[in-house]
């Protein structure tokens, strides 16, 4: 285990952490942290556990509605992926629609050659 010395509202506080997430770590503090003095800056000095409460609060709601939006997003790229297959499916079909006309077409035009030429009289040449 790493350890990680981290400073919230001025204070240094000893964590440990995997290997290799020392900066994710300090990272995040310092997030924290600002949440506090962005806080602290709006309410004064109102003791230090209400103060990060109500920054965990503050990260709650933001996660809360991250997670809603993620949700919406996830919803909509299902519907985009059904759509998707369904414009699919039915490009196939009229595809193979295209193709029996086209070969019903091709019988039709080959059989008026056939009565065409059978009705046009010898060439002499």
């Amino acid at each position: 285990m790493a350890q990680v010395t981290v400073m919230i509202d001025g204070k240094a506080y000893r964590m440990a952490c995997e290997e290799g997430q020392e900066d994710h770590l300090t990272e995040l503090a310092d997030r924290f942290d600002r949440y506090v003095g962005h806080l602290k800056g709006q309410f004064g000095e109102i003791g230090d556990l209400r103060i990060t409460v109500m920054a965990g609060i503050m990260i709650m709601d933001e996660l809360s509605e991250m997670t809603r939006k993620l949700g919406l997003l996830e919803a909509e790229v299902t519907s985009l992926k059904s759509n998707r297959d369904g414009a699919l499916e039915t490009q196939q079909r009229n595809e193979q629609l295209v193709v029996s006309a086209l070969g019903e077409l091709a019988s039709r035009l080959d059989g008026l050659t056939a009565k065409l030429n059978g009705r046009m009289p010898a060439q002499v040449n």
